[in-house]
């Protein structure tokens, strides 16, 4: 089985259902968007959650990645930074349990956190992000040992912001051989670093990930196909995901439309990044373009109908039954 890497914010979610837009509204919160906060505002609007009820979860969007790819059997890795406190204990042990190697370094900050805000009839996310000791990471702390041996690479965008740090990570990843991935994470991330990112994606990136308006910011189309082909000039393998209507791949000329799963979808946090994690874990097995992307469509149903970023065992069972029958079809057998 091959193995991948991946390095991101190393984040604890904190999540809560809003029962409207006050809250956003009151702390200038766009819908659908990923602030930054300060400590104070953090705290603020942590305080305000917690009559709402709130749920706690390890998370960041490479290490949601990683934890279900090594879910799927591949081995998995992880670089990030932590503070020494609850926060970031609850964060290490929550990746070794799901079998992920860390490459947790530590800070002298407070672990980051990142409040995630679901709303609206179509579960929307919205995120108010401490980034705190995650923020620590540099690149000097990168090394060639951590990228030797792997075959993929995994980048959250949100780290594209620390341009230093990408740009050493993925020159470290070609050197070592990695198949390259990159998760654009947030239009307004995108929007604030794009000829950095069209830069990165033309010289190391092999695989994006980008959602409708990800790639709109990153191209300035407002098609998704027609993002899907200017993005996929810049890589092998471009993927633009559109929610409930389901997901776009191309590789070249060979192009595909990917309808989304059945679901029940009642929180959909997380399901790029385990739409990442099922494209990945496929295309390690050699799997065709369209299967890789209905692998990914079929893992993200799963976790629209749970509230976070973890799948329970009933749908990972159903999910891993689902999957091997639709390798299968494509000629591979997968251990029970």
């Amino acid at each position: 089985m091959k193995s991948i890497l991946g390095i991101g914010n190393a984040l604890t979610d904190i999540l809560a259902v809003l029962p409207d837009d006050t809250l956003l509204n009151t702390y200038h919160l766009p819908r659908g968007s990923m602030q930054h906060v300060d400590m104070e505002t953090g705290d603020k609007i942590w305080a305000a959650l917690k009559p709402l009820g709130v749920k706690y979860v390890a998370g960041g969007s490479a290490a949601n990645t990683i934890v279900c790819t090594s879910i799927f059997g591949m081995p998995s890795s992880f670089i990030g930074k932590i503070g020494d406190d609850e926060l970031g204990l609850l964060f290490k042990s929550d990746q070794e349990q799901y079998g992920v190697k860390t490459m947790l370094l530590k800070s002298e900050h407070s672990s980051g956190r990142s409040m995630v805000f679901v709303s609206g009839g179509n579960a929307e996310r919205t995120f108010a992000v401490y980034l705190g000791a995650a923020m620590d990471l540099v690149p000097e702390d990168l090394k060639p040992e951590y990228f030797a041996g792997h075959d993929y690479f995994h980048i959250e965008g949100y780290l594209v912001q620390n341009q230093g740090l990408i740009r050493k990570a993925v020159e470290l990843a070609h050197d070592a051989g990695c198949i390259i991935s990159l998760d654009m994470a947030s239009y307004n991330v995108v929007e604030s670093n794009n000829a950095f990112l069209h830069d990165i994606v033309e010289r190391y990136v092999d695989i994006v990930f980008a959602n409708e308006t990800e790639s709109r910011a990153f191209t300035k189309h407002t098609s998704p196909e027609r993002a899907l082909a200017d993005i996929c000039k810049l890589c092998k393998i471009a993927v633009v995901k559109v929610g409930k209507d389901g997901s776009w791949v191309q590789s070249g000329h060979e192009k595909h439309y990917i309808p989304s799963w059945p679901a029940a979808t009642l929180d959909a946090t997380g399901a790029g990044d385990t739409y990442a994690a099922g494209f990945l874990y496929a295309h390690s097995l050699g799997m065709p373009l369209k299967v890789c992307g209905e692998v990914g469509s079929i893992i993200a149903a799963k976790v629209v109908e749970v509230i976070g970023t973890k799948i329970d065992i009933p749908r990972w069972r159903d999910a891993k039954i689902e999957i091997r029958d639709l390798i299968a079809a494509n000629g591979v057998q997968l251990k029970q």
